[in-house]
């Protein structure tokens, strides 16, 4: 892929899962399937390459999760330091223009819809969803290079939030009419629990 040009995708992988007991929840299976790579699965359709952002520790059994697939690693240099951090590092691994960002556990959302947001994105710094009345920074689209700079912003000038990055960067926002013309509000949902685990089973 030539630099500035092509899509990537960034997993932020990178947690410590302290909501779900202490394992990583990116290796957690649903269906028989850990979560890790039913998103990478997912983005694999939409994009030219996928980038996972994790802890050094984490990268053996990630690479085990994710065999067969062309993935590459973006290890944070400074651990904690929360998914703003490890979107920056994601987003450091690539020469691509614009990159599908998601957490690793969401595993419901639509590969159509990353390509929506792909299209929603073309001309500008980014494109998020709006999902239950409120606007989302995971699934989104954003211009890598604008993107890094909002997130070294937010931690300079805001509290080093997710939603600060995504303010500092101004997206486009696909309204909620939208996105349920993809996907139930359900497909957006994150896998933080146990309990939310039991459910996502259930719903599947």
């Amino acid at each position: 892929m030539r630099p500035d040009t092509g899509r990537t995708g960034v997993i932020v992988a990178g947690g410590r899962s302290t909501r779900f007991g202490g394992v990583d929840k990116a290796t957690v299976r649903l269906d028989g399937v850990p979560l890790l790579r039913r998103v990478a699965e997912t983005l694999d359709p939409a994009i030219d390459e996928i980038v996972v952002n994790c802890r050094r520790k984490q990268r053996p059994t990630f690479e085990t999760i994710l065999s067969g697939l062309d993935v590459g690693f973006a290890e944070d240099p400074i651990l904690d330091r929360g998914p703003v951090a490890g979107l920056r590092t994601g987003l450091q691994a690539t020469t691509a223009e614009y990159a599908a960002v998601v957490a690793c556990d969401m595993p419901f959302v639509p590969t159509a819809f990353l390509d929506h947001l792909f299209a929603a994105a073309r001309t500008d710094a980014g494109a998020v969803p709006e999902v239950d009345g409120e606007r989302q920074p995971f699934p989104a689209v954003v211009h890598v290079r604008a993107a890094q700079t909002a997130c070294t912003d937010a931690f300079v000038h805001r509290a080093g939030r997710l939603y600060d990055v995504f303010d500092l960067l101004g997206p486009v926002v696909v309204p909620e009419r939208t996105v349920a013309a993809y996907a139930d509000p359900a497909a957006f949902r994150n896998i933080n629990t146990r309990a939310d685990l039991r459910d996502a089973r259930v719903s599947v």
